[in-house]
């Protein structure tokens, strides 16, 4: 930093304000600061700034089930906006089976011992964020998807309403029922989008046919797509299929293609909808309507709430919901158009 003071022809002082982005120094100064920086290529050094002002500028993340769509996409955009705050990021990822007790306890030692200065835990299932509820964490903990459940802060998408917006579409598009495919049980995301779509159904006087369930993967989906087919050639039953509201994108890949070799074309006879607008969605035979979740503001609101708690200025259970978007494409066509 003498170096770049000298380069500059400035104060130490005034180069330490430039770099903690204090507001009283001159823009000309800040440039000829910001100049000899480069020309210098320095970079500060963390552990010696960590030593006078106490902090590391170092958040934890515990991401559990990385390998799906959902966990890894929120996982990115936590990474990206601790990094706009001028964070660094420590991850530990867990598998399905580790995200309860103990791992998430080892967890929780592992970014203790590298001295994080607050966590923010991806917990989508019930029992992980039970888990995390019981440990007594020596820094903040912000929960995505799950802190609503317990005494815990939080960010999450607002699941609830985008199973609603899409079982509404389903039924301005001309159908009398919405079949569901859910996610697998244990899952608040599963749980929510259930409850929407449930809930459209009994406010619109409709008595909800009995619910498939999958576990996220295509194959899931597609076993399920192969029971509704099978409905759908036969028309018996009280609840005609005509329309399904799958819990992910990747199960509704699955039901598309058992529909498909069912002779059953969407959506002239069976109109199909996810959940979480993937990247290959809108290349679907055919494109799929689904819900897009904003991945990028759950990181930014999920951070952006982690430094609250630990500069002190948030409430202790503050929860904050994120909107899903509606993206509608031809796999949902109103019947009439279809």
């Amino acid at each position: 930093m003498a170096d770049v003071a000298r380069e500059a022809g400035v104060s130490h002082q005034t180069v330490s304000r430039v770099l903690s982005d204090h507001p009283n120094v001159r823009a000309a100064t800040r440039e000829q600061v910001t100049l000899a920086i480069e020309r210098l290529g320095y970079r500060r050094n963390s552990a010696a700034r960590a030593l006078v002002t106490r902090r590391t500028r170092t958040l934890g993340v515990i991401a559990v089930n990385t390998a799906l769509y959902g966990p890894a996409s929120t996982l990115t955009g936590l990474e990206e906006a601790a990094r706009e705050a001028g964070y660094l990021v420590s991850t530990v990822s867990l598998r399905a089976g580790e995200g309860r007790g103990q791992g998430l306890k080892g967890a929780i030692d592992h970014l203790a011992a590298w001295g994080v200065e607050g966590v923010v835990a991806i917990t989508p299932q019930r029992s992980h964020v039970q888990a995390l509820a019981e440990l007594d964490a020596p820094f903040p903990v912000v929960t995505v998807e799950g802190g609503h459940q317990l005494d815990l802060p939080g960010v999450s998408l607002d699941q609830e309403l985008g199973a609603r917006m899409v079982t509404e579409h389903l039924l301005a598009a001309g159908h009398r029922n919405v079949w569901h495919v859910a996610g697998p049980e244990d899952w608040l995301e599963s749980e929510a989008r259930t409850a929407g779509w449930r809930a459209v159904l009994e406010e619109s006087g409709i008595r909800p046919p009995r619910v498939l369930t999958g576990d996220w993967s295509p194959l899931s989906g597609y076993r399920a797509g192969q029971e509704l087919a099978g409905l759908a050639l036969a028309r018996r039953g009280a609840t005609p299929v005509t329309a399904v509201f799958v819990a992910n994108d990747q199960m509704a890949l699955g039901v598309l293609r058992a529909l498909r070799e069912g002779g059953i074309r969407t959506p002239a006879q069976v109109a199909v909808a996810g959940f979480d607008d993937i990247p290959e969605a809108e290349f679907f035979p055919p494109p799929l309507t689904t819900v897009r979740q904003d991945f990028a503001a759950i990181g930014r609101r999920s951070i952006g709430l982690l430094v609250d708690h630990i500069e002190g200025r948030a409430r202790k259970a503050e929860h904050l919901l994120v909107e899903p978007q509606l993206i509608m494409r031809a796999s949902t066509r109103p019947l009439n158009e279809a």
